[in-house]
């Protein structure tokens, strides 16, 4: 029906009642934590390297880890949450990732923290598939409204997470283990709501649910599924890449790391706007190709244009990463039903991070054999082509269920 079955059936006239709003609250601050596993790493891996020893191999397996968690462990999120109920899986994610992230700030062993880490992930990655479903299933008439409040939250946790672990460190004298435990506490937090909310758990439709065969036969499932991989493919190389290319083009270090936290906070406001803006339209062709415009006219811009220039460029790319909510909200539009939804989020989602997995790797070897950046330029327009096809097709208004009936 809707929220929590609408109150119990007892306030459909007077507005959302306290178990939605706690529903609200708790999908913002589950959203908070899930990239914090992630972010939080980056900005003292050269400290946290050295301070356990790590070698190279190990360092590498820890920079992949995402990928591969998010795309293994997300695939078999829809079982679990037949089992287990949505509301208690996520909120036992959220205590696996609170556990996680508390584990590896506390031990000085390479393995164990790339154990506690790859735990932290699982629950991460277990929240990005369930969250899509949960909004789905509760918000069936407020899909882009609640996924605009969901992927703002996430680009708020994630950019959060980036920003203050520096900080963090420097305050506790140079103690990375404090830097990376925090996190964990924001974990704790947002356990909170969802252990509320264990009793309002809904009670199975009964829908059947898609399986694997009908999604890996299902023209519609891997369009959703490539266009989630070439996006989060031109993310992960430009978070990766991007200072260096900068740099490279003129600007000092300094101004390279400042374009790449203006980089990463437009997502905020971008994630504000489009899932509202694509929910408004059956299709979302339009918008797949506008962010496309941006994207070309920003990678040209960093790749030929004068470094006075590259704030502008920056600003484009950063809104062309549109496509990152936008490709959440697809999950919700192109599905009928919770459990549809859960299953396109769960196949889309573990595709689409293992093509995007490649990308940075293939650049790296590009701009390593070439010692320029035309080569690498030259990938990311051919990504870019490659996710205006694929989001042509996956933007026109139509189900996934429907097209599973067609080919019966």
């Amino acid at each position: 029906m809707s929220v929590l079955t609408q109150e119990a059936r007892g306030r459909t006239q007077t507005g959302p009642g306290p178990l939605a709003w706690l529903l609200v609250l708790g999908i913002v601050l589950a959203a908070l934590n899930l990239r914090t596993a992630v972010t939080s790493v980056g900005p003292v891996l050269d400290h946290i390297s050295a301070g356990l020893g790590m070698s190279g191999a190990g360092v590498g397996l820890l920079t992949t880890l995402p990928v591969l968690i998010f795309a293994t462990v997300g695939a078999v999120t829809p079982a679990m949450a037949r089992k287990l109920g949505d509301h208690r899986l996520l909120l036992l994610a959220l205590l696996a990732l609170g556990a996680g992230l508390l584990i590896r700030a506390m031990v000085d062993s390479a393995e164990v923290f790339l154990f506690s880490s790859a735990l932290a992930l699982s629950g991460g990655a277990v929240g990005n598939v369930l969250i899509p479903t949960l909004i789905k299933r509760h918000f069936p008439g407020r899909a882009g409204t609640m996924t605009t409040v969901y992927t703002t939250a996430l680009a708020v946790g994630t950019m959060l997470a980036a920003a203050a672990t520096v900080p963090i460190e420097r305050a506790a004298d140079g103690n990375w283990h404090v830097a990376l435990g925090v996190w964990a506490a924001l974990a704790a937090v947002a356990a909170l709501p969802w252990l509320m909310l264990l009793r309002a758990e809904p009670e199975s439709a009964g829908t059947r649910t898609l399986g694997m065969r009908t999604l890996l036969r299902s023209r519609l499932a891997w369009a959703v599924a490539a266009y989630f991989g070439t996006q989060s493919m031109v993310a992960y190389i430009m978070f990766g890449f991007l200072p260096t290319i900068l740099t490279d083009g003129g600007l000092t270090t300094g101004q390279a790391g400042l374009l790449l936290g203006v980089f990463t906070a437009i997502s905020i406001p971008v994630s504000l706007v489009v899932p509202s803006v694509a929910e408004k339209f059956s299709d979302q062709r339009p918008v797949v190709a506008a962010f496309v415009v941006f994207y070309v006219t920003g990678f040209l811009g960093l790749w030929l244009a004068p470094a006075a220039w590259a704030w502008l460029f920056v600003v484009l790319v950063g809104i062309g990463m549109g496509s990152f909510p936008l490709a959440l909200t697809m999950l919700a539009l192109r599905t009928r039903t919770p459990e549809a939804t859960a299953a396109l989020s769960a196949f889309g989602q573990s595709a689409g991070y293992l093509i995007a997995g490649a990308g940075p790797l293939v650049v790296g070897v590009m701009h390593e054999a070439t010692g320029g950046w035309t080569a690498p330029f030259t990938l990311l327009f051919a990504v870019v082509a490659v996710q205006l096809a694929v989001g042509w097709y996956a933007g026109r208004s139509r189900y996934l269920e429907d097209e599973r009936a067609l080919s019966r």
